[in-house]
C-alpha cells in the first residue's frame, strides 16, 4: 500500500516539459479513484490526505522540514522518471497530437500541481511545518486550477490546448 501511495504522491509533481497528454494520463491514473474518467474534488481531497499520511513518518500529524525533504526527494525522483519516459517516447518518433487532450496548454496546470505540494504553498500559518488540515485545506483552490473547463471535474477535456 505504501508503494502504491508513493506512486500517487509523486505523480502530483510531474515536470512541465512532459506533454499535456502524458501528464493527463498519469494524473488520471493516479487521482481518478473510481476509474470513471473524471476526478472530483472529493477524490483529490482523499488522495491528498493519503499523501499526507504517507510522508508523516513520525505520525505526529505534521509534515516537518525533515519529512518534507523526503517528500521533495521523492517528487524529484518521479519527475526524472517521467522525463525519461517522455524523452524515450520522443526519441521513438511518437507523435504528440494537436487535438483535444493532446496539446501543450497544461504547462501552467502542471506547475500548479507541483507548487501545490510544496512546503511554502501548504504552510499557511508559517510555522515551518504543515498540518494535515493545512495540507488538505488548499485542495479546493488547487482543484480549480486543474479544472480548466470549469465543469466541476477534471477529465481529458482539461488537458487540451487553451
Amino acid at each position: 500500500m505504501k508503494r502504491f501511495l508513493s506512486v500517487l504522491a509523486v505523480t502530483a509533481a510531474l515536470p512541465a516539459a512532459v506533454s499535456a497528454q502524458q501528464f493527463g494520463g498519469h494524473f488520471m491514473e493516479s487521482w481518478d479513484t473510481d476509474s470513471d474518467g473524471t476526478v472530483t474534488l472529493a477524490e483529490v481531497e482523499i488522495r491528498r490526505g493519503d499523501i499526507f499520511y504517507m510522508f508523516d513518518s513520525n505520525e505526529d500529524g505534521f509534515l516537518d522540514a525533515q519529512e518534507y525533504v523526503q517528500f521533495d526527494e521523492t517528487r524529484v525522483a518521479d519527475r526524472e522518471v517521467h522525463m525519461e519516459e517522455a524523452q524515450e517516447t520522443a526519441s521513438r518518433g511518437a507523435s504528440m497530437g494537436q487535438g483535444k487532450g493532446q496539446g501543450t496548454g497544461m504547462s501552467a496546470g502542471i506547475s500548479g500541481v507541483q507548487n501545490a505540494m510544496t512546503l511554502a504553498y501548504n504552510d499557511t500559518d508559517g510555522d515551518g511545518q504543515v498540518s494535515r488540515e493545512e495540507f488538505t485545506s488548499n485542495t479546493a483552490g488547487w482543484f480549480v486550477t486543474m479544472d480548466k473547463t470549469g465543469d466541476g471535474v477534471v477529465n481529458a477535456d482539461d488537458f487540451g490546448r487553451k
